[in-house]
């Protein structure tokens, strides 16, 4: 066989190199402050920063892919994306159809009603005989609906408006992540506050299709890689001031 000049081998060589870098197909709604929301045109947040930061580890390209937060479910049964990163809770009906990474947001769920109404909802209980909305196709009807007194509560999903319907006395309160909610309160108008205490403690992780392990293990590497060298810790404090990243 003609052995190839040294040139032609390293160039070849290189492409093969090149040819090993895979596209992830990340799917996100790009509404939901601080995790994935766009500014001036620019997709952003803690959510895009740390599937930056996978991909760096990787050597993967990313292609983020925009929809409502409700179709992002079916986008990844479809193989439409390969993943999805806009907090994802763990839930047992998800864990039937997805493979999941490792955790990588510890939060607690939160009842966030108009400022001045604080009292009136100060524990699940109070819920009963409230309408309380919830973001379509997210973990929160579920976990209000496994309330003893959810048969009281009058649950109403929202695709989006959901904090300006209850500062505007619409609805009595939302649910949503604690960590969002605050972060929600503080950069918003709205006269917005938080209610009583988070009362379910959530795990976020990302979703992979089940015959699709050979990408949820690579990716599970990298997440260890981000936690051991205070990488996740670093986006968490950039965008919450503090560490969600670990369990209190």
């Amino acid at each position: 066989m003609k052995k190839l000049p040294a040139i032609t081998a390293l160039v070849l060589s290189a492409s093969f190199g090149a040819a090993q870098a895979e596209t992830l197909n990340v799917g996100m709604s790009g509404g939901y402050f601080p995790f994935t929301f766009v500014k001036l045109d620019e997709l952003q947040g803690f959510e895009v920063d740390f599937i930056n930061a996978i991909a760096a580890e990787t050597g993967d390209e990313v292609n983020f892919v925009t929809m409502s937060f409700s179709g992002l479910i079916g986008a990844l049964e479809g193989g439409r994306i390969d993943t999805i990163a806009n907090q994802i809770t763990i839930t047992p009906e998800r864990e039937a159809k997805f493979s999941f990474s490792q955790p990588y947001v510890f939060d607690g769920a939160q009842v966030v009603v108009k400022a001045g109404n604080e009292d009136t909802i100060t524990s699940v209980e109070d819920l009963s005989g409230k309408t309380v909305a919830v973001n379509l196709g997210s973990n929160f009807e579920e976990l209000l609906n496994e309330l003893p007194n959810a048969d009281e509560i009058d649950i109403r999903t929202y695709e989006s408006n959901i904090a300006q319907d209850t500062a505007l006395g619409r609805v009595d309160a939302f649910v949503m992540d604690r960590v969002s909610s605050a972060q929600l309160i503080a950069e918003s108008p709205l006269p917005l506050a938080l209610a009583g205490a988070p009362f379910s403690e959530i795990r976020n992780a990302l979703p992979f299709r089940t015959d699709d392990e050979e990408l949820r293990t690579k990716i599970d590497a990298a997440i260890d890689t981000l936690k051991e060298n205070g990488t996740l810790t670093e986006i968490s404090q950039k965008w919450f001031g503090t560490d969600i990243t670990v369990v209190e």
